[in-house]
């Protein structure tokens, strides 16, 4: 895992360069026209064991988050410059990446989507109650991308039984270009010591000099 720290004041709002105002278009109509190009279907949404977000149906999943997870929240400086972040990451095995990112950093599997013909998955994590969600499948899918930041793991399927794949490029070795996604905590060393104990490997620590 790659930890890394950044902290930015307001002033830094004047780097970014405002964007000509467009035609102002309804968050139901931004869904709308998301949903005709995945064609969400009641199959995608559901399973005949119950919600897909269930943990029965999501090995490696924690619901139970670790108090000391509480006030993290996805932090990145688009946020100043647009309402909606999504950071989209291909994983190998969901089973791992949910472990991680529940048990870990505190996040709550939002919604999950299958695409049985084109043999994908994604899982959209974050910050959020769930308690608050809809329970009726296609508002939930809803109310996930009306939420400010959050995490979307997309997961072809048969990857995490190929022996032959290698896994993706994480960004950490030449040729470097994806860097990291950024997580506010309280107090960093205080989370690194608890990523310690719960046996993260670190790319680097805070202590280790510069970002770069």
């Amino acid at each position: 895992m790659a930890a890394a720290a950044s902290l930015l004041s307001s002033s830094a709002c004047t780097f970014f360069r405002r964007r000509p105002s467009a035609p102002h278009v309804s968050r139901s109509a931004r869904f709308q026209r998301f949903g005709k190009l995945r064609r969400f279907s009641p199959a995608a949404m559901s399973t005949a064991s119950g919600l897909k977000e269930a943990p029965a149906n999501n090995p490696g999943l924690h619901t139970e988050i670790d108090p000391a997870t509480k006030g993290y929240f996805m932090q990145q400086t688009v946020l100043f410059v647009t309402r909606l972040f999504r950071r989209m990451l291909r994983v190998k095995d969901p089973k791992v990446s949910l472990d991680f990112y529940s048990r870990v950093m505190g996040m709550s599997l939002l919604k999950r989507l299958d695409f049985a013909e084109m043999k994908f998955s994604l899982y959209f994590l974050g910050y959020e109650d769930v308690s608050s969600a809809p329970a009726d499948h296609i508002e939930r899918t809803n109310w996930t991308f009306r939420q400010k930041a959050t995490l979307e793991l997309t997961h072809n399927w048969g990857t995490e039984s190929d022996s032959e794949f290698k896994g993706y490029h994480n960004g950490n070795s030449d040729p470097r270009g994806f860097g990291h996604i950024g997580i506010a905590v309280d107090d960093v060393y205080k989370a690194c010591e608890r990523f310690e104990r719960l046996g993260v490997e670190f790319v680097k620590k805070p202590t280790d000099g510069t970002l770069i």
